[in-house]
This record gives structure tokens, C-alpha cells and sequence, in this order.
């Protein structure tokens, strides 16, 4: 184990993935994430110690971190300083990462310390350790979050103040790369849950009719918070006006919500008809998908099935299995034409396969699967998907072994589904070998 494999790890999210260890989690295999730790993964390290600090077990969990902590791993260093925390030694937790001069200049570092600092109720001291860098969009965004409920909502508002400013004057004086162009969503979400919901909607409201704001996430955050708050006014006004590409889905679905699903559908189907770039038809198939009428749900999202911009054929395909209509997904997948299929050839022949084994016909799936060409992209997976599906494991794993470009944690996850976990474990490569055959090493 060395940093450079850990960066890999952490970058790439190679060698044992969230998909891996979320599976041996779910199936209470902590001894074998332990393992797979002292191997020097650590993916599977956090999820052990996480899951020994469920049951209280804070020795062993620090003990599960302490080679990476060793090793200098900063990511195992901070997770240690959250156990020892949370065995209740806060003044040694704290002590163990409190940054210097040269860390309080690090954004993340202040990051991770200031929540920290929450967790152990020491709030007055994060927000001071947060404030110098929150010319940030994302810090001013960990500000808010790692402040509600915690009592300090006035202090919020008056450090987001001059930074909601900024951004209101940014497009006047053309700034348009401003870093903290979140500023006044984030304000309004303050005042809202202070309570100064009123308020929020007339910052808000105000600021978009002057067009004193910067990035289209202003507009998203004003619809969100008048769909939450139920204000039907102010959203038939934004959802109707100039910010209708933005504004209409939410005062649409506002309309349904309020049993006005007719009056929601008349409003869809109007500005679709005026539309060119088929910004409101998935706001539509969505309505009509809810109330089960599929195949109106199908002919709205038709005309974009060929589009290379707002193709809306995979969201069509999965609302019918979803409602379990998988021969209807099956017919408009094959009417697409040859150039369609060149084009997606990948994608067209997995979710072909896929599609046909949700539908249980396995064996039609197989067939399929074997006229393929063997070097398709994603087919011995979906292959063994099938084959995993009506009961033949073993074959599924023969394929997945002999398959040159399918990863290792693939076989282990179908080993663990099947009762297999700690072959699953014992087989995986070490973490040089996982990353050598890796194709983001």
C-alpha cells in the first residue's frame, strides 16, 4: 500500500467500489470488509470502521484506520479524528487535526475541521474557521448546510449579506465568472427556514424581475421554494413569463399536486406547441405517465427519440418498465433504424438485452446476445446479468472470468449476491494488480 495507490482509489474509485462495499455492508460482512482493509483498500476500510462504530467497537475501528493514518492518508486521518470524536474524547479528537496557520489557508482542511467542530457542538468556532474563505460558492455552501438547526441563522444572513450583493450587481458589471453566484439562493434558503418565508419570496422575486442575478440556479431555487411553500401566485407568474423554460415544470406539477392535473396538461401541451427545442415535454410525459396513461406518455416524448439534444427514449423506455410494460419499451427500441443503432451501438444492444430479461424471456435474451459481435462494449456483463437472472450462476461467472474486459469486483458482487462472500473476498486481485489492469490507473 502507498499514497499513489490510495490516490488511485480515491480518484478513479478503483479497486473496490461503493457498488462492492455498499453489497457487503447490506449483508453484514464486517470481518471481510476488515480484510479486504488490511489488504489496503480503503473503501472497505471506512466502511468497516463506520460500521464498528455502530456497534460501539472504537478501538478496533481506529485500530481498522491507523495504517492508513500511518501512512499519511489524509482522508483516514480525518475519519479517525470522527471516531475518537465520537467515543466522546472531543478536546483529543479536535487536537488531532486542528490546522496550523499554513492548513487554515486550505479550503477542504477548513472544510472538514469546521464540520467537525459542529459535531462537537463548537458552532461559533466553524462558522469563524469557514468565514475567511467564503468568496467560495461551494464553502458558502457548506456554511449553510453545516449551520441549520443549529441556532445561528441571524449570523448566517449576515455573513451571506454582502456576497448576496455581489451577485445581485454581478451581470450589471459584467462579472460573470463571480465565484460566489449562489449567494442569494442560499440567502433565501436561510430566511426560509428562519422562518421569513415572506421575505425570502420578495428577495427572490425582486431580484429576477430586475434580472439582478447571475446563473439560471436562481431561477431553480425561486421555483423550489415557491412550489414548497405552496405559493401559487408568485409560480403561475414565473411559470408563465419569461422564466417559463425554468419556472412552467414546477408550476405544472403545482397544478397537479392541487388536483388541477387537466388545467397542468392544457398549460404543458401550449408551450410545447410554441417550443422548439422540446424543453416541456418530459414535464408532460411525467403527467401523463402518473396518471397511466401510457401510451399518450409514449406519443409525447416521440418526437424526440432521434434527437441527438434532448433525446428522451431512455426516460420513455424506463417510465414503461418501471409500469411493467417491457414488450411496449422492446417496440420503440426496435424501431429505431440502422443509423440510429451504428450510432448507440453499445447502448442500443445491452438495453436490448436487458430489456428482454426484465420481460423473462431469457432465452430470447441469449440468443440475442450471441449473435452479437464479442467485443461489444458492456455485453459480457449484461450476459451474465441474464444468465444470473434464470438461475445459472455458475455459467455467469465462467463468462464474467474469461471476459477480458470486465472488472474483478463484477465477479465478487455476483459471488456475494449468492451467498459466496468470502470466496468473493479471497479471490480479488491485490490493490497494485487492480490497479495495473485498470483502465483509469
Amino acid at each position: 500500500m502507498n499514497i499513489d495507490d490510495l490516490e488511485w482509489q480515491s480518484r478513479a474509485l478503483g479497486g473496490y467500489p461503493p457498488v462492492l462495499v455498499d453489497l457487503l455492508v447490506e449483508q453484514g460482512h464486517v470481518e471481510l470488509l476488515v480484510r479486504a482493509a488490511s489488504r489496503g483498500a480503503w473503501s472497505c476500510a471506512r466502511a468497516a470502521a463506520r460500521e464498528l462504530c455502530r456497534t460501539s467497537e472504537f478501538e478496533r475501528a481506529l485500530g481498522v484506520l491507523e495504517p492508513f493514518v500511518e501512512l499519511g492518508w489524509e482522508p483516514a486521518r480525518w475519519a479517525a479524528a470522527d471516531i475518537v470524536l465520537q467515543a466522546g474524547r472531543v478536546q483529543q479528537a479536535l487536537d488531532r487535526v486542528r490546522p496550523d496557520d499554513e492548513g487554515l489557508t486550505s479550503e477542504h482542511v477548513c472544510r472538514d475541521f469546521a464540520e467537525l467542530l459542529v459535531k462537537a457542538g463548537q458552532v461559533d468556532e466553524a462558522i469563524t474557521v469557514l468565514t475567511p474563505h467564503l468568496d467560495r460558492s461551494w464553502m458558502l455552501s457548506v456554511l449553510v448546510e453545516l449551520t441549520e438547526g443549529q441556532n445561528r441563522d441571524e449570523r448566517v444572513l449576515e455573513l451571506l449579506a454582502p456576497k448576496a450583493e455581489r451577485a445581485r450587481s454581478a451581470r450589471g458589471e459584467e462579472r460573470w465568472n463571480l465565484e460566489a453566484s449562489n449567494a442569494q439562493d442560499l440567502q433565501a434558503q436561510v430566511l426560509e427556514r428562519a422562518g421569513r418565508v415572506d421575505e425570502a419570496v420578495q428577495v427572490l422575486r425582486a431580484d429576477i424581475a430586475a434580472g439582478h442575478f447571475l446563473v439560471q440556479n436562481t431561477l431553480t431555487a425561486y421555483a423550489e421554494l415557491l412550489q414548497r411553500n405552496g405559493r401559487m401566485d408568485e409560480l403561475r407568474e414565473l411559470g408563465l413569463g419569461e422564466h417559463a423554460h425554468v419556472g412552467l415544470p414546477y408550476y405544472a406539477k403545482a397544478l397537479e399536486n392541487q388536483g388541477q392535473a387537466d388545467e397542468a396538461e392544457t398549460v404543458l401541451r401550449h408551450f410545447i406547441a410554441a417550443d422548439e427545442w422540446d424543453r416541456f415535454r418530459w414535464p408532460l410525459i411525467g403527467l401523463l405517465g402518473r396518471q397511466g396513461r401510457i401510451a399518450e406518455a409514449i406519443e409525447a416524448g416521440r418526437p424526440t427519440f432521434d434527437h441527438h439534444d434532448a433525446c428522451l427514449l431512455e426516460s420513455v423506455i424506463h417510465l414503461l418498465v418501471d409500469a411493467g410494460r417491457f414488450d411496449d419499451a422492446l417496440t420503440i427500441l426496435d424501431e429505431r433504424d440502422a443509423e440510429y443503432i451504428d450510432e448507440h451501438t453499445s447502448w442500443f444492444h445491452t438495453n436490448r438485452i436487458w430489456l428482454l430479461g426484465e420481460a423473462g424471456r431469457y432465452e430470447e435474451a441469449l440468443a440475442y446476445a450471441a449473435e452479437l459481435p464479442t467485443d461489444l462494449y458492456g455485453l459480457a456483463s449484461s450476459t451474465a446479468w441474464i444468465l444470473e437472472q434464470s438461475g445459472r450462476v455458475d455459467e455467469a461467472l465462467g463468462l464474467l472470468r474469461a471476459d477480458a474486459g470486465t472488472d474483478a469486483w463484477e465477479v465478487a458482487a455476483l459471488l456475494i449476491r449468492h451467498g459466496r462472500a468470502d470466496e468473493a473476498i479471497d479471490g480479488m486481485p491485490s490493490i497494485a494488480e487492480l490497479r495495473a489492469a485498470s483502465r483509469w490507473g
